[in-house]
């Protein structure tokens, strides 16, 4: 088949498909599925035709092998992204080559597909590709309605990161201190990707007794333990063509370690008590608190694992490196909790909290907005009304200063302290305390028993 042999077929205006790949077998059957799907494909052999190609057209995906005679792959992933970051690439990987996809997807690479070519996979990813948002602008603005507020560099950085990696589908890991909006980001990152249409399945891997977890995650057949009385699925089916977000992901033991590195590499699972596997299309995004690297170096977090998920990192900035974001926060927390009567705030108390260390970051913030508009006369919060630590206490805490706490434990004592407030507040009605914490019934449940609360 010659390369151009497409170049005869009148296009219209359907989109256009860029194929490069030195296998002429593998071209037309590209090139056939693409036609079949309504799509128009110019197909190249080498690196260099395929530039040729991508400086006289406008392309609406490219597909690209690896290895090609002139060149890899990776250079066409970086000159798209340099050149025409509007088009999103995939890249066609040997089977087994996960370390050539994951390099491709640090690269900028949109998705992988691996050889031999699953023509449902394909399919999937084509349409997955052309349904991605074309402008960052429309995507910074969504970021901001999201409460990802504020003009601080840090944020700005954050927002930016967020619509590059909305468009894109290798796995993301948000590293960043409790409360710093891990799962907010996250959110977004799947409300503005191709899979916006499907789920986005948050699990708290800390919350999940081991030995459920294997169930939780990959669902059972009925039978398949005493108690299994019907076929149910897991996270994983739950989460099928949409994001599973993967939260305090350094709290899976190793044994569901090694599990999960099994699916992500195979993109199949299976039930428990089944004997087939059943190929799964889901987008991983994870997140921890703690220093997923220290976890690997202490030989508690497996290291091919670590690679896997830590492909692209988003850090979240602790609030006391944007504190000149906290007057904008502020205002859109108190609105929110006032429900159309929000109380005002006085100057002296927003004196206050910009010089707070925060070390429960915009969560910390939002209960203590959340218990002031409670206690406040005359729906006016002043500087009493917070409740603030001390600063110098705070700022020990957190640089692990002269009080010897550490920053893990100064915020288990500061999340203690919520905890039983809320409970005292709620006579002790777990399911109420919950609700005025903003938490589900099983998290508090689960941060009870991790505290060892005494009730």
């Amino acid at each position: 088949m010659s390369v151009n042999r497409v170049e005869r077929r009148p296009r219209g205006e359907l989109p256009r498909v860029l194929v490069v790949d030195d296998e002429a077998d593998i071209r037309e059957l590209l090139d056939l599925t693409l036609l079949r799907m309504g799509l128009t494909a110019d197909c190249a052999g080498t690196v260099a035709e395929a530039k040729g190609f991508l400086a006289a057209e406008r392309y609406q995906l490219c597909l690209t092998d690896m290895r090609l005679p002139d060149g890899e792959g990776i250079e066409i992933v970086r000159l798209i992204g340099e050149r025409y970051p509007e088009t999103p690439v995939a890249v066609i990987t040997a089977f087994g080559s996960t370390e050539n996809a994951v390099a491709a997807l640090k690269a900028g690479a949109f998705d992988y597909l691996a050889k031999p070519v699953a023509l449902e996979q394909l399919r999937g990813l084509v349409k997955s590709a052309l349904s991605l948002p074309q402008s960052r602008q429309t995507l910074d603005a969504a970021a901001r309605s999201g409460n990802l507020l504020g003009e601080s560099p840090a944020i700005t950085q954050v927002r930016d990161m967020v619509g590059r990696l909305a468009r894109s589908q290798a796995p993301v890991y948000v590293s960043g201190e409790s409360g710093s909006g891990k799962e907010l980001a996250a959110r977004l990152i799947h409300r503005h990707s191709a899979r916006s249409a499907a789920p986005f399945v948050p699990v708290n891997c800390g919350a999940i007794p081991e030995n459920l977890m294997e169930s939780e995650f990959f669902g059972y057949r009925k039978g398949a333990f005493t108690g299994a009385d019907s076929d149910r699925e897991g996270f994983f089916h739950a989460a099928h063509g949409g994001t599973l977000f993967l939260d305090e992901v350094a709290d899976l033991p190793l044994l569901m370690q090694v599990k999960l590195l099994r699916v992500i590499q195979e993109k199949k699972v299976r039930r428990v008590g089944a004997t087939v596997e059943e190929p799964i299309d889901v987008r991983i995004i994870s997140a921890t608190h703690r220093n997923l690297k220290d976890c690997v170096d202490k030989g508690a977090f497996r290291e091919d694992l670590y690679w896997r998920l830590n492909v692209i990192e988003l850090k979240m900035p602790p609030l006391r490196e944007r504190h000149e974001d906290i007057p904008v926060l502020v205002a859109a927390l108190v609105e929110r909790i006032g429900d159309g009567n929000p109380p005002r705030v006085a100057p002296e108390a927003l004196h206050a909290l910009s010089t707070y260390s925060f070390p429960g970051n915009v969560r910390e913030l939002e209960n203590i907005l959340e218990r002031a508009s409670a206690l406040c006369a005359d729906a006016l919060i002043r500087p009493e009304d917070l409740h603030l630590a001390p600063t110098g206490h705070c700022d020990e805490a957190v640089e692990g200063g002269r009080s010897g706490e550490t920053l893990d434990q100064h915020m288990d004592r500061v999340e203690r302290q919520a905890i039983l407030e809320a409970l005292a507040k709620t006579g002790f009605n777990r399911t109420a305390a919950a609700r005025l914490l903003g938490v589900t019934f099983r998290s508090l449940r689960y941060r009870i028993e991790r505290l060892g609360i005494e009730e």
